[in-house]
């Protein structure tokens, strides 16, 4: 994976993550069409992943650690979103929300990705 934005949400701190997924994967643009898997962790387990597999033709991984383990363990692809998450914390605008919108904020991170993805053209 590049670790490309495909739908970027801002919402208010109250909104759990798991609600936001299904407003993330409903939002998905059309040009998402190759798209066949999407690596979740536990907390996604559940409903979301039944919604998925009805209205989409992509499908939902969830990675979950061993349950015999009690130390930490690091899950497969978790460095993904954490790599993308880095990349944005070099960006000092995106570090505390001034914005009466959630709008601007989601205009912000695509401003942020839009300068990475371009540092990286040859």
């Amino acid at each position: 994976t590049m670790g490309l934005l495909l739908v970027v949400l801002v919402t208010v701190a109250s909104v759990q993550d798991r609600d936001g997924a299904f407003r993330v994967l409903h939002n998905l643009p059309g040009s998402c069409k190759k798209l066949r898997k999407i690596w979740v962790d536990g907390g996604y387990a559940g409903q979301l992943v039944e919604w998925v597999a009805a209205k989409f033709k992509f499908s939902l991984a969830v990675m979950l650690r061993p349950k015999q383990t009690r130390k930490f363990v690091l899950l497969p692809r978790r460095w993904v979103v954490e790599r993308t998450f880095g990349w944005l914390n070099h960006y000092r605008r995106l570090s505390k929300s001034h914005e009466r919108l959630t709008r601007t904020d989601e205009a912000w991170v695509f401003i942020a990705m839009s300068r990475i993805m371009l540092n990286r053209l040859p």
